[in-house]
């Protein structure tokens, strides 16, 4: 089962980002946000929040267990740019290029049956219907 959570115009360069993507990619996701909660990189905090993001989407609306979690990819894609100017010498401007990115997350794991649901289907399968007296 895929579950994916993506952040959009992050103010960092994706350049930036992916240098810690490239770190966390082979970890266990609940690893990773422990890893980047120790780094001192700009770009750690949108990660956290993209990935705790991808987990809890994976706990609550698909019931995956967060042990069973691994990573399928993490994209980190071109955003918009601001364009800006710095003004120089001779009444000239030179142009700045303030890039934003996009990250995408998408977690892979395996649902658990629980054993309740199983054991009541087969009941149900297994029991005859019993007539009723109507009166």
């Amino acid at each position: 089962m895929q579950v994916v959570a993506k952040a959009n115009n992050i103010r960092i360069s994706p350049e930036k980002v992916r240098l810690l993507v490239d770190q966390i990619k082979k970890m266990q996701p609940s690893k990773s946000m422990i890893v980047l909660n120790l780094v001192h990189k700009s770009s750690a905090e949108p990660l956290v929040k993209v990935i705790g993001s991808a987990i809890a989407n994976a706990k609550n609306n698909f019931g995956l267990d967060e042990q069973s979690l691994t990573f399928q990819s993490i994209l980190v894609g071109r955003g918009p740019m601001f364009k800006r100017f710095q003004p120089v010498a001779r009444g000239r401007a030179h142009s700045i290029l303030k890039r934003t990115s996009h990250i995408t997350v998408i977690l892979e794991g395996e649902q658990k049956k629980k054993a309740t649901e199983t054991t009541n289907e087969s009941k149900k399968l297994e029991e005859p219907k019993k007539p009723t007296k109507s009166k």
